[in-house]
C-alpha cells in the first residue's frame, strides 16, 4: 500500500530588524518608530544574502520603520508582497521608552529577571502581547498552511521584534513569561518555526561581525 505524504506545514521566518542607533545605546525603544541605523543596514543587506536560496512566497512585517525598512531591504529586487500588520508590533514599555537602562536602576534589574512580575510603569501587559503576537502567527500560518492556494505555499518571511519573538517563542515552548529574556534574539537573526513548533532560535551565522 501507498503511504499518502502529508504536505509540509508552513515554515516562517522570524526575524529581528536591524541594530538602531536606539539599540547600541541600550535606549529603550518600544512603539517608538526609530529607523535602522548603518550598522543595521548592513544587517539587513546580510540576511537579504542568507535568505537568496530561500523560495519565499510573501512577507509580513511590524508597522514599526525599523521593521518596514529591515524588510524591505531584505525582498529588494525579489518581488515578494510585504504585508504591514500592527499586531507584530513591539511590546510597549510605558514611562521606560527612550530611556537608557542604565539610568533604571533596580527596577530594570528586576523587570530582566522576571518581567512579568514586574512590568515597567504603564507598559503593556506580557499576556496582551503574547494573545496578539499569537493571533498573527495563528493568522499567517492559515494563509500558507496545506490546502492554500499553490501561490501561497512555501516560506513566508515576518520581520518584527525582540520583545515579540522572545513572547512567542516562550508560548510555543511552554515557558512562563518570567523566562522571556533568557531566549535571546539579535538584531538581524533569524528564527525559524513551524507553528506550534520552533525548530531554531537566532540564527546569526549570517551577520557581520
Amino acid at each position: 500500500m501507498i503511504r499518502a505524504v502529508a504536505p509540509e506545514p508552513a515554515r516562517i521566518l522570524l526575524v529581528r530588524h536591524g541594530e538602531t542607533e536606539w539599540n547600541a545605546a541600550r535606549r529603550f525603544q518600544g512603539t517608538s518608530d526609530v529607523g535602522v541605523s548603518a550598522r543595521g543596514r548592513l544587517q539587513a543587506e546580510a540576511l537579504a544574502r542568507a535568505l537568496r536560496p530561500r523560495a519565499l512566497v510573501a512577507a509580513y512585517s511590524s508597522p514599526l520603520r525599523r521593521a518596514r525598512e529591515t524588510a524591505e531591504i531584505a525582498l529588494a529586487g525579489r518581488g515578494v508582497p510585504l504585508t504591514v500588520v500592527p499586531e507584530l508590533a513591539e511590546l510597549g514599555i510605558g514611562e521606560w521608552e527612550g530611556r537608557l537602562a542604565d539610568e533604571l536602576g533596580e527596577p530594570y534589574r528586576r523587570w530582566a529577571q522576571a518581567p512579568l512580575d514586574n512590568p515597567p510603569p504603564g507598559g503593556e501587559p506580557l499576556p496582551a502581547v503574547a494573545a496578539r503576537v499569537g493571533r498573527a502567527i495563528e493568522a499567517i500560518r492559515r494563509s500558507h498552511a496545506p490546502g492554500a492556494p499553490p501561490a501561497a505555499a512555501g516560506e513566508v518571511l515576518v520581520v518584527a521584534h525582540g520583545g515579540v519573538i522572545s513572547v512567542y517563542a516562550c508560548v510555543v515552548l511552554g515557558l512562563s513569561l518570567n523566562h522571556l529574556w533568557r531566549l535571546r534574539v539579535d538584531n538581524g537573526s533569524l528564527t525559524v518555526v513551524t507553528p506550534p513548533r520552533l525548530l531554531t532560535i537566532n540564527e546569526t551565522g549570517h551577520l557581520p561581525p
